[in-house]
């Protein structure tokens, strides 16, 4: 069966062939207590399209409308809404998708997936526009730069390349990781970039001239995610050892994030290369990301995602654990943020 990016525009369209059977699944997991699953069945429609929903032991029925279904869990005080999504695109990939990213301007897409293509596509209609090859074994990553005109990504084949949307060029090839690389980021307009691996480092890249500005960082455990933010100015982000190349653009009062395999989140000054703080989680951590120059989130295989302040991160200032589900991404969304978890 291909994979399908499903955004449907009401529930009675998604919901036609579900009738009497489990269409959705949710789950709960109090903290120190086994994850709590259950199941949403449909029975049938109103006459104004509303479908009529039940769940299973435990869950209660909230709001139902045709774009969204309110579930709930009474005994252990939580809530879940399930949103229909907007339109399906079922033929760009023939296997699961593990990434994917939207152009500044909203037009584009651009995918990775585990049949091992990489392709751009009409975010409006799903028409696919280039397919990006050169890569050796899975992609991990991919990202648009701001212009919404170039795509970096990063690969098992341990290189971090640079395409052109326009007309899938690969124009420029980084090589220096020694393992697969697992994110990327993009300081500021894009002359620097930067990258995680496998290998347990993070690096900074200078675009123009196709060449590693340095390791930011060298952790010895695989670094599964990183963001790059502007940091609070109260911080210290420490002192250079040496003054900075002239390459570098926009290093300066930045901060990077590094999610570790090793149960560690870590902050280094990215113009500095110094270490800024060290917070040990409950597990691995996967990802990461910016919430303000003060505020940050990150995410654990063990389902927990923290909240932290860039000034004091002795004690996260609070810890959200919804499911035991792994936290395999997360992003800012007006005054909150999405995250997506393996369930």
């Amino acid at each position: 069966m291909a994979a399908t990016l499903r955004i449907q525009s009401d529930w009675s369209r998604a919901l036609r062939w579900e009738q009497s059977r489990p269409f959705l699944s949710d789950c709960c997991r109090p903290p120190g207590k086994p994850t709590l699953y259950g199941s949403v069945t449909r029975r049938g429609l109103s006459s104004d399209g509303i479908p009529d929903i039940v769940a299973s032991e435990g869950f209660v029925v909230g709001e139902v409308t045709k774009k969204s279904i309110l579930i709930s869990c009474p005994h252990e005080n939580v809530s879940t809404k399930f949103l229909a999504p907007y339109t399906s695109f079922s033929r760009i990939h023939q296997k699961s998708i593990t990434c994917l990213d939207i152009s500044s301007g909203g037009g584009l897409g651009v995918s990775t997936s585990t049949d091992g293509t990489m392709k751009i596509w009409q975010a409006a209609n799903g028409e696919i526009r280039r397919l990006l090859e050169g890569h050796v074994y899975d992609v991990n990553c991919c990202r648009f730069f701001p212009s919404g005109l170039v795509v970096l990504s990063g690969g098992m084949d341990a290189q971090l390349k640079i395409w052109s949307a326009e007309d899938a060029s690969c124009v420029v090839t980084f090589k220096g990781h020694k393992a697969g690389i697992l994110d990327t980021a993009i300081v500021d307009r894009g002359r620097n970039v930067l990258s995680c691996s496998r290998d347990g480092t993070a690096r900074l890249w200078d675009c123009g001239k196709s060449a590693c500005l340095g390791v930011i960082a060298d952790s010895g455990s695989p670094i599964n995610g990183i963001a790059v933010g502007t940091a609070d100015n109260s911080l210290n982000l420490g002192t250079p050892e040496k003054p900075p190349s002239e390459r570098e653009v926009g290093t300066e009062g930045k901060i990077l994030l590094l999610a570790r395999e090793d149960k560690k989140l870590q902050g280094v000054g990215l113009q500095s290369r110094q270490p800024v703080f060290l917070f040990v989680g409950s597990d691995a951590f996967n990802c990461c990301t910016f919430l303000s120059s003060t505020y940050f989130l990150a995410g654990t295989q063990d389902g927990n995602i923290y909240q932290l302040d860039v000034r004091n991160t002795n004690t996260p200032i609070q810890v959200i654990h919804r499911s035991g589900a792994p936290v395999l991404s997360l992003l800012p969304y007006r005054d909150g943020f999405i995250a997506s978890q393996g369930n």
